[in-house]
This record gives C-alpha cells, sequence and structure tokens, in this order.
C-alpha cells in the first residue's frame, strides 16, 4: 500500500489566514460582555451607538429622572401645565389654537421659558413623535435616597413593588402625602419612575413628598427593619386586616404591589406580616392606587 503524503508541519496560529477572523470575533464577544469599548481603525476605540446609530447616548434612558422628558401634543401639554407638571421650555410653532395660548399663558405665569421653532426642529427634538406643533420639556426629578425617609421618631413610609404605571405611583403619592408619609421608596429597575403622568396625576404633590429609589427592593426593607421600621405587605393573602395592626402607630413600612400580581415573593417573604384590606363586595381585587389610598387612610387613623 503507497504512503499517503503528508501535508507537511502545522502553521503556527498567527499564520493561518482564519486566526485574525477569530480573534477579532472573540475580542467583539468579549467587549459586549464586560461593557469594553472595541477598537476601531488606528487603535482607537469605536463610538458608542448614538441617536443617528439607531441607539440612544450612553446613559440616557426615559421616565427615570436622568435625562429630560417630553410631553407632546396640545392635549397633553396644557393638562400637564394645569397639573403643576415642572417644565423647563415650552416649544411652540404657532400660537393659533385655543389649548396652545392657554399653554403659553399657563408657562409664562409658572415662568417657563417660551422657545418659537420650527416643525423640523421639533420633529428631531420629539424623535418623530406626533407633537401637533408643541412640546413641554419636563425638569428632570431628583430622586432621594432611600435613608432620608426615615424622618421623625415613628417615620411612615411607603414602599412600591411591581407598579409599572406612572399613573398608579402618582396616585400613590398623592395619597401619601395626604396622609402624612414621610415619602415613597419604588425599586430603580422594572418599575414605574417619575414621569409627566406621575406627576400629573399626583396633582403636584410629588413637589412636596419625596419620592426615593431603591436598587433592590428586599434589601432596602431589610435595612428599614434594622432601622426599627415594622414592614407590613398589603396583600390579599393575609391574615389581619390594616385596621387591626395598631403597631403601625410606631415607624412603619406599607409595601404596595400591583394589582395583577401583588406583591413579589422575595419582597413578601421579607414583610414582618401581610395585611389585607376586608371587601365585602363581588370585586376581587382594587386598582393598586386605591388600595394605597385606603390603606393609608387606616394607617393615619391608628396613629393619630
Amino acid at each position: 500500500m503507497a504512503k499517503r503524503k503528508g501535508k507537511g508541519p502545522t502553521p503556527k496560529a498567527e499564520d493561518r489566514h482564519w486566526h485574525g477572523k477569530r480573534q477579532k470575533a472573540r475580542a467583539v464577544k468579549n467587549a459586549k460582555r464586560t461593557g469594553t469599548p472595541t477598537l476601531g481603525p488606528g487603535g482607537r476605540p469605536k463610538p458608542a451607538a448614538g441617536p443617528a446609530a439607531g441607539g440612544r447616548p450612553a446613559g440616557a434612558r426615559r421616565a427615570n429622572g436622568e435625562v429630560p422628558e417630553l410631553v407632546t401634543g396640545r392635549n397633553p401639554v396644557v393638562e400637564a401645565l394645569r397639573a403643576g407638571v415642572p417644565g423647563t421650555a415650552l416649544y411652540v410653532m404657532s400660537s393659533t389654537d385655543e389649548r396652545v395660548r392657554e399653554s403659553i399663558q399657563l408657562a409664562a405665569d409658572r415662568g417657563v421659558p417660551l422657545l418659537e421653532t420650527g416643525k423640523n426642529e421639533l420633529d428631531r427634538l420629539t424623535d418623530g413623535a406626533v407633537h401637533q406643533g408643541i412640546a413641554l420639556q419636563v425638569k428632570p426629578y431628583r430622586y432621594a435616597h432611600p435613608d432620608d425617609l426615615l424622618k421623625g421618631t415613628a417615620p411612615l413610609i411607603v414602599a412600591v413593588d411591581g407598579i409599572t404605571d406612572p399613573r398608579n405611583l402618582g396616585a400613590i403619592v398623592r395619597s401619601a402625602a395626604a396622609f402624612g408619609a414621610t415619602g415613597v421608596v419604588v425599586p430603580e429597575r422594572r418599575a414605574a419612575g417619575v414621569t409627566a403622568g406621575a406627576w400629573k396625576s399626583s396633582a403636584g404633590t410629588l413637589a412636596t413628598c419625596p419620592v426615593a429609589q431603591a436598587t433592590n427592593l428586599a434589601r432596602q426593607l431589610k435595612a428599614y427593619q434594622k432601622a426599627g421600621c415594622f414592614v407590613a405587605g398589603l396583600d390579599a393573602r393575609g391574615g389581619v386586616t390594616v385596621g387591626d395592626l395598631e403597631i403601625a402607630s410606631g415607624p412603619f413600612v406599607l409595601v404596595v404591589g400591583s394589582e395583577g400580581k401583588g406583591l413579589g415573593r422575595l419582597v413578601a417573604d421579607t414583610c414582618d406580616m401581610l395585611v389585607t384590606i376586608p371587601m365585602p363586595g363581588r370585586a376581587e381585587s382594587l386598582n393598586a392606587g386605591v388600595a394605597a389610598g385606603i390603606a393609608l387612610y387606616e394607617v393615619s387613623r391608628l396613629r393619630t
């Protein structure tokens, strides 16, 4: 049998034509995993994707207080100004519409700068949204630190878990302000933040009732417990009604979950007790904002 002819010694890695492609692919993969910028021509880092490349500027997020939010459209803008939503600029194309004229007057009364602009500029500012020739830039919200809510000898804090509708958050803040809460704490991720919608439903109480963000809500509840607070979660499975919870007269944290899913498992397990609102009617559940208002009324009655 004839001997098969060999192909010679194995070439070094750097001599293989496919080696460079594999190295480049691995570098891109590692950069995505670690956040390290990939290198472009000349060894310089490639620029991050911006609006022109279909992405957002680094760190820019909507509705979390880091960047200004734009309210667009004649009705939404005038309603936001009527509700006292803090604006930093009002962009207007023309003042022929009655609602636009009212918006201009409200903005002038509140000291909001009026900026005349053209359609192309307004299209660019609103990222192509339907603006009807008017847009209100809302001031970025400054979140408090969760520890800042521990005010006085018997603080009353409302913690919100799983609420994704800013209008519900605003309604909860409104009830918290009405019944003497020192503030509201929300999760930093996967939760509603302080937006124009939250400002409107809060009826301006966001100006006096602070909202704090917690990186991990369950961990923050444990920190409140260590600070001497009793933590009660509002849940249909609760064995005690809110009105019977006499311990609520001291340092107290009321945790409110979403209407559909209620409290998350970790948050519910962290609570010292689950409490409920008795409902003799046929409704299975209440809107989160309504439930918070009823529970805070009962807590306020116990504390006074």
